[in-house]
């Protein structure tokens, strides 16, 4: 498809919907309490999408996925669209909720180690088991 210089491409809401694995009826939700900006619609209210669009849902999804909540998300989308003056704010929230993923990381560390352990305990076990059983049926 030609787009002339001056024109950014845009996707519809079914092709972001697409290649974010957002659902439509999420992406509409995101738009409708304020965590994806109103979007752009063509005449015949279809909305389209622009690559930054496109960035700011992933990184949306990239918060909710590390365990942001909405409500902390919407303060997050507030200050961004309040431009630089914000940038103080928004960098506390990201080490605030860094710290938090840290934190959440570590413990699922301790927990892997707990799994190994059972793992290995239980491999041992049936390791055991299989070899008395071979013992038992060698003449």
């Amino acid at each position: 498809m030609f787009y002339p210089e001056h024109m950014e491409k845009t996707y519809t809401i079914s092709g972001v919907a697409g290649c974010t694995g957002v659902s439509i009826d999420t992406l509409r939700y995101y738009e409708r309490i304020g965590l994806i900006h109103e979007v752009d619609r063509l005449s015949n209210t279809h909305r389209r999408y622009t690559e930054s669009d496109i960035q700011w849902i992933q990184f949306l999804l990239r918060l909710r996925a590390t365990g942001m909540s909405i409500q902390q998300m919407l303060a997050y989308a507030r200050l961004q669209r309040l431009g630089e003056a914000t940038l103080r704010e928004r960098i506390a929230m990201l080490k605030t909720h860094h710290d938090l993923v840290q934190a959440h990381i570590q413990h699922m560390q301790e927990y892997l180690v707990v799994l190994d352990d059972k793992i290995t305990t239980y491999e041992s076990t049936l390791l055991a088991r299989e070899a008395e059983k071979g013992e038992e049926a060698a003449p």
